[in-house]
């Protein structure tokens, strides 16, 4: 069995960006490293130490909380040479007209050690990080993408997606996700129980945060669960219906290999599906990229036009459906995915005696990914 981050240290993350330094700007750029906490925690606690709202306050990219990670964020106004805080320490690097965009990310380059290997183990780890870098696999999004996703396998998107305001908002508020603190998950637990009782509810809602505003809403208005689900802040509806989009897209373009290749080599489960995993993808003749699905998606490839209907038609919808029309301001982002993942700069460094599981050995192995795409779904597929 191999081990992955049994310690921060372990999975080790740098982001390779475009800095838009002007010399002037209303923004500044702070490279930031974190440890064991997330980027919106990071987020939240640089804004406190300047006094700011988490608006001023802005990452391109999220990073997993079990790493270290190099990362660059951007801070409405201007701000001191360094900060630090619990988890964190920020570096001024200089200014930007603008904040940072998803846009400006070139890649990822990570540096992570494999423990509790057998002495066969880095040999035969080091071949397949090198028929990755040959043939590549899926670029499917990984299990970090769906966060959102409740303990009983739902997704408030799709809620969403089906319209079902109240449905999305009890995912929301009382049905414990992935992702969620205690706190949150206590509250949960209490707003399952009671659900209907804002008054309730209220006394008993973490402070500060975004559940008392809609909470305050339903307390005047019971039943209006389209204009509380409203409430919620849009980054975070955002986030919930892209993740079904990624669940849809992760489906399609499984079915589109498997209908394309065959018997699958091996399967990856991510979010509750078994997702085909396959040898030497680059040297066959597939799509380069496929779009996320939403209403005005266009797939020509006819083998991708049945892989998207097949998947749609299980989950009762057509691509005209994939709009959430009960929300404001919050849409389905468009676009198109890149079919395959192939790691760049990839190294395997020399065994060494495992410090942390006696009688074993560990390593460490070195790549770079493209924007977007996951290491962990490269560490599963050659472990």
């Amino acid at each position: 069995m191999v081990r992955i981050k049994s310690t921060p240290e372990d999975f080790q993350v740098e982001e390779l960006i475009r800095l838009p330094l002007t010399s002037g700007g209303n923004h500044s750029i702070y490279r930031v490293q974190k440890r064991a906490v997330t980027t919106l925690e990071v987020e939240t606690r640089l804004a406190r130490a300047l006094n700011l709202s988490t608006s001023a306050v802005s990452f391109p990219a999220l990073k997993d909380r079990n790493s270290v990670a190099i990362q660059y964020g951007a801070v409405l106004g201007g701000g001191p040479p360094k900060i630090s805080g619990k988890g964190f320490a920020a570096e001024l690097v200089g200014r930007s007209s603008r904040p940072l965009r998803p846009s400006d990310l070139k890649g990822n380059r990570f540096s992570v050690t494999l423990r509790d290997l057998s002495s066969a183990a880095p040999s035969a780890i080091s071949e397949q990080l090198q028929s990755l870098a040959k043939g590549g696999l899926p670029n499917y999004f990984d299990q970090q993408r769906f966060g959102s996703q409740t303990i009983d396998g739902d997704l408030p998107g799709k809620r969403i997606i089906l319209r079902d305001a109240e449905g999305a908002l009890r995912a929301h508020m009382a049905e414990p996700m992935v992702g969620d603190p205690r706190q949150v998950k206590s509250f949960k637990r209490i707003a399952a129980e009671q659900w209907g009782d804002w008054a309730r509810l209220m006394e008993v809602a973490p402070r500060p945060s975004n559940y008392r505003s809609v909470l305050t809403y339903l307390s005047d208005h019971p039943t209006d669960y389209r204009k509380a689900l409203n409430l919620v802040t849009p980054r975070l509806l955002s986030l919930y219906v892209g993740a079904y989009q990624s669940l849809l897209w992760n489906r399609i373009v499984a079915a589109y290999l498997t209908a394309k290749m065959g018997e699958p080599a091996t399967t990856v489960e991510v979010a509750g599906f078994q997702l085909a995993l396959f040898n030497d993808l680059a040297d066959r003749q597939l799509v380069t990229a496929v779009p996320l699905p939403q209403h005005r998606s266009s797939y020509q490839d006819p083998v991708l036009v049945e892989s998207v209907t097949r998947v749609l038609d299980k989950e009762g919808l057509a691509l005209g459906d994939l709009k959430p029309r009960i929300l404001k301001k919050a849409y389905l982002p468009k676009g198109e995915r890149k079919l395959l993942l192939i790691p760049t700069d990839t190294s395997a460094e020399q065994p060494e005696d495992d410090d942390l599981f006696p009688g074993r050995q560990k390593m460490t192995i070195n790549f770079v990914l493209p924007p977007g795409s996951y290491a962990t779904l490269v560490l599963e597929a050659i472990a």
